[in-house]
């Protein structure tokens, strides 16, 4: 493990109008099955700290994007402990020569996040422990959520990735399509091209605020290495997988964590009738819908973000 302190800029990225959060501790470590993962702790200035948000990125996310929300939940007197997954960000690429989103298997980042928590979060954070994700972060906490009941005590779940949008086939079709694609040898094909993602505002589906949007694609033309393409065939079909599966009565019923899901109601990614669906078997969770939010909430216009962010600050460490 790797890690320095205050913040080194090799490690995490400023840019002029998105400053790195002070009081930060910065590095890498080794997965498992050693990948290099980029991680940071933030620590709150309050002397009195109320606990450790681990914040789990969604798809084509980074350390840098979330600075705003980082400093909402430190001045909030939370730390925030946050990584970009493999594959992803200023973490270990899986696939050399090619800019897709790609994962081997789901359980990967199961198992990423559990030795996150372990070996990073529980020796250098502040007791309790809460998660809040977005969209593909949301969908891996909810899969690996019945093992983590004695580490974690609340979560947050903004956009959960439980379903698709703008599927002409239907998620079981798609489910064989890809697994099959996967299968015969194409898994590590990008489903859209070798090309880097979309980085214009006009005709974005993720947020309606510019100014951030601005401010986002900054980061990546300062740091190009962090961009991200479409997801691999193998990344669909692992997801799509997981999704199937937590949706499952089962799998939710052996969920014990008090859970907030929060959906966005003009999302353009994930739809959100099936997030109330979840939500309608999910006996340890609370649903609010952010009317006319777009799927990046976070990243979303004052409107919208802020009741985002006082939802959370309301859910944790408090009751709502």
């Amino acid at each position: 493990m790797d890690q320095t302190a205050p913040k080194t800029g090799s490690v995490i990225h400023d840019t002029p109008d998105n400053p790195a959060p002070e009081n930060a501790i910065t590095g890498f470590f080794e997965s498992r099955d050693n990948k290099k993962l980029r991680y940071a702790i933030f620590r709150s200035s309050i002397t009195r700290a109320t606990g450790t948000v681990v914040l789990l990125q969604g798809r084509n996310e980074t350390i840098e994007k979330y600075y705003e929300t980082i400093r909402d939940l430190t001045d909030a007197g939370l730390w925030v402990a946050t990584f970009d997954w493999r594959g992803q960000g200023g973490s270990e690429r899986l696939l050399k020569g090619s800019f897709a989103g790609h994962v081997q298997r789901f359980s990967d980042y199961e198992d990423d996040l559990e030795f996150f928590l372990e070996n990073i979060v529980l020796p250098d954070a502040r007791l309790p422990f809460y998660i809040v994700g977005h969209s593909t972060g949301s969908l891996i906490a909810l899969s690996a959520a019945p093992r983590l009941a004695n580490r974690v005590e609340r979560m947050v779940l903004c956009a959960p990735f439980v379903g698709m949008r703008d599927n002409r086939f239907g998620e079981p079709m798609l489910r064989f399509v890809v697994g099959a694609a996967s299968m015969f040898g194409f898994g590590r094909k990008s489903s859209t091209g070798n090309k880097r993602s979309n980085l214009e505002f006009e005709g974005n589906n993720l947020t309606s605020d510019r100014e951030r949007f601005t401010r986002n694609r900054a980061i990546y033309d300062t740091c190009p290495d962090l961009i991200l393409g479409g997801p691999t065939f193998r990344w669909l079909s692992q997801c799509l997988r997981a999704m199937k599966r937590v949706h499952t009565p089962g799998h939710l019923a052996s969920i014990r964590i008090p859970t907030l899901l929060i959906g966005a109601g003009a999302d353009a990614v994930v739809p959100i009738e099936p997030v109330e669906e979840l939500a309608s078997h999910f006996r340890a969770s609370e649903l609010i819908t952010i009317d006319h939010g777009k799927h990046e909430l976070f990243q979303e216009a004052n409107i919208y973000r802020k009741q985002v962010i006082a939802a959370i600050t309301a859910f944790i460490p408090g009751e709502l």
